[in-house]
């Protein structure tokens, strides 16, 4: 399995209330992913399933993917604040046909599933940033990380 992991773009500060569950991209955040999306066109594999967390920053962020790859987008509340290993797991048992699932999530969830998978560290996840891992199988330590791209590199692919 390929899989692509991506952290949801620039998103508005927290209101008086603090909700952050509602917190939504900026227009510059919203701007940035869409042009990071063109660039995601060119991932090889394609991505066969978009999956996002239910929070609307990161699910306007997957919105933008689906549309620049042309496929739908679903939520996947494995993947709000809180997924590890183990939510992972539960959430692609859900999905045995994807071969290239694409993910869109959370800080530091990203990061620590790179280092769990991988079994290296913990990498440096920038908002709107991709994280390709081959995966023999879903387990610690057994996957490869083929490369981790920041989002100002995403937007100048054409």
């Amino acid at each position: 399995m390929e899989l692509y992991l991506v952290r949801h773009g620039i998103a508005a500060d927290a209101g008086p209330a603090g909700d952050d569950a509602s917190r939504p991209l900026t227009a510059d955040g919203h701007e940035r992913m869409q042009q990071a999306a063109r660039g995601l066109r060119h991932l090889q594999p394609a991505p066969d399933v978009i999956l996002s967390s239910p929070l609307t920053r990161a699910s306007q962020t997957a919105d933008l993917i689906a549309a620049a790859l042309d496929r739908q987008c679903q939520i996947a509340p494995e993947l709000a604040p809180g997924c590890d290993l183990e939510r992972l797991h539960q959430l692609l048992t859900r999905y045995p046909q994807a071969r290239c699932p694409l993910l869109v999530g959370h800080e530091p969830d990203l990061s620590q599933l790179v280092a769990d998978l991988t079994g290296g560290s913990s990498v440096e996840f920038k908002k709107g940033a991709l994280a390709w891992i081959e995966l023999a199988q879903l387990e610690p330590g057994a996957g490869q990380l083929r490369c981790l791209l920041p989002p100002a590199l995403l937007r100048r692919i054409r």
